[in-house]
């Protein structure tokens, strides 16, 4: 029997590959519980729509996020906050600060940021996804 797996199954398959098993096994288990469905024609034609609408739906989304990246090559944003006489911060700047500074919608990973800002000045910092790449910069002022 040719079963459509819905969910991970460890060493059996993955979701959303189809593969032949024994008839008792798919029916009484991997069915039963709602891990596969049996692979009819009609299954195996709506999964691989599926599959090519989220295809189609990750590449705006890509592109988009590529074109938000590209948007802000030489930005400058600022922010205050509290340090010591030497320039010092009480609390580092990480990347999620920064996306808070930004104001726009990326992911938090996309901040390549070698080690937490902890000192007053200005920095550089690199942002990379959906294959761009864009550099900002950072003032960092005492209060």
């Amino acid at each position: 029997m040719k079963v459509l797996f819905l969910k991970d199954v460890g060493g059996v398959g993955q979701k959303g590959s189809i593969k032949e098993v024994k008839d008792g096994y798919g029916m009484n288990f991997l069915v039963a519980q709602g891990l596969a469905v049996q692979a009819t024609p009609e299954k195996i034609a709506a999964h691989d729509a599926q599959v090519k609408k989220e295809g189609e739906a990750h590449a705006a989304f890509e592109s988009e996020l590529k074109k938000v990246v590209q948007s802000l090559e030489g930005t400058r944003i600022e922010t205050n906050v509290r340090a010591t006489e030497k320039g010092g911060l009480f609390k580092s700047i990480t990347a999620s600060d920064i996306l808070k500074l930004l104001k726009v919608q990326i992911p938090e990973t996309a901040i390549v940021l070698p080690k937490p800002i902890k000192e007053t000045g200005e920095h550089n910092i690199k942002i990379s996804a959906a294959k761009a790449d864009a550099t900002i910069t950072l003032v960092v002022s005492a209060l």
